[in-house]
């Protein structure tokens, strides 16, 4: 609906008539006459009951009044926030369960002390799952990792993760892929850029692994491997943060698998509270426009 129809609709009813309301809103009393039957027209319904002079409200009239009231109070409070430079609303973030439990905290943390009136409501998946959400338009940004197809995604480096090749205590150091043959992996169900990139890990090597256990948590896969089940990729940051991490064996990877970035992503533009919180990342300023 057309905000001034309804401003001059509400005024009408406020100052009890068409020549008061034409006085306050600095109009001709034909034109606020003109503006009303318009709108009745257009809503197929009269709005008013005219009993000579006087105006009162049709069961229509009454019902649009409250909408009328909640939208301009909705248009003042955008231009409110716009005046005064104060970010508010809800930011709907999509998340990998490793950068939620580990990096994002402090980021969140900083967020809502800067940003006290944006509420963020956090989700989390694997990669896959995360750009299906985008996608549906279930979430407004992402932190998914390398590889990804970008599409038309905008993308920020959010931070890099170091990657490490656990198996239970007593294990000798894993240096080449072959070493893993005939071994269980451990994995986040498909989709999970980490999994892909121990597969093709194994690939370069032409390694079949036994049979892949998938896991949903970070914590539940720890406890699996250490526990004697097999081998995983996890980053080091959680790693470092579960119950059992000295209960397994770290090992390193090639260099080519071992550093893996982690981006924010997203579609259409930024809206205010996406730009503060790219601006708390550790990478803020570096952004890539997808083709």
């Amino acid at each position: 609906m057309d905000l001034d129809d309804l401003h001059i609709f509400r005024c009408v009813v406020r100052e009890g008539g068409v020549t008061r309301a034409a006085h306050h809103l600095h109009r001709v009393p034909s034109n606020v006459t003109t503006r009303i039957k318009q709108l009745e027209e257009r809503l197929g319904m009269a709005l008013f009951r005219r009993e000579g002079r006087s105006l009162t409200l049709t069961e229509a009239g009454r019902t649009l009044l409250g909408h009328a009231e909640k939208l301009l109070q909705m248009a003042d409070l955008a231009e409110e926030e716009l005046r005064s430079g104060i970010v508010r609303g809800v930011l709907r973030l999509g998340s990998l369960e490793s950068a939620a439990g580990a990096r994002l905290p402090p980021i969140l943390s900083a967020f809502h002390a800067q940003n006290p009136h944006v509420t963020i409501e956090l989700q989390t998946g694997t990669t896959r799952a995360m750009l299906r959400q985008l996608e549906r338009y279930e979430v407004e940004a992402a932190f998914v990792s390398e590889p990804f197809e970008r599409g038309n995604l905008s993308s920020v480096p959010a931070f890099d993760e170091e990657l490490v090749l656990i198996t239970g205590r007593g294990v000798p150091t894993i240096r080449q892929a072959s070493e893993l043959g005939g071994r269980t992996l451990v994995a986040f169900p498909h989709g999970c850029s980490y999994r892909q990139r121990l597969i093709e890990w194994l690939a370069e090597g032409n390694v079949l692994p036994e049979r892949v256990l998938e896991m949903s948590s970070y914590y539940a896969i720890v406890a699996c491997v250490a526990a004697g089940t097999g081998a995983a990729i996890v980053p080091a940051e959680v790693l470092d943060h579960a119950v059992l991490s000295t209960a397994v064996e770290r090992h390193p990877l090639p260099p080519r698998f071992r550093v893996n970035r982690t981006h924010l992503v997203w579609s259409d533009c930024a809206s205010a509270p996406l730009q503060a919180l790219m601006a708390l990342l550790p990478s803020a300023g570096i952004a890539e426009q997808a083709a």
